[in-house]
């Protein structure tokens, strides 16, 4: 595991840290600084998702999909109460999955990003 990454984003958990450390292993250390700020900025917390998939039984279903860019998701969760909450509940049981498939991609982008600017 590098400890330069860890140092950088200790918020990570395990699964996102090894794959963000497969993304980044020959980054030097300016590019890694790099990916980090915009990483984190991008990048969404597990226990947010959870927050808003919560949000979903007080009436506002569907937060969590529009929190990661699941827009058509969002809007059908909305104006079916989430699913009639069996989406919601669904979203609460897998909002790690959610989360982390969601900052998987923005991993991706980020990545694109650092290797365009060399």
């Amino acid at each position: 595991m590098n400890t330069k990454l860890y140092q950088l984003m200790p918020e990570l958990d395990m699964q996102e840290m090894t794959y963000v450390d497969s993304l980044t292993k020959t980054y030097t250390d300016d590019q890694m600084l790099n990916f980090a700020n915009f990483y984190r900025s991008r990048r969404r917390d597990p226990q947010m998702i959870l927050l808003a998939g919560l949000a979903g039984f007080l009436g506002i279903a569907g937060i969590q999909r529009f929190l990661t860019d699941q827009i058509g998701m969002g809007i059908l969760y909305f104006f079916t109460a989430g699913l009639c909450f069996i989406g919601t509940i669904v979203d609460l049981i897998n909002y790690r999955q959610i989360a982390l498939e969601y900052n998987i991609k923005i991993a991706n982008e980020v990545s694109g990003w650092i290797i365009r600017m060399q």
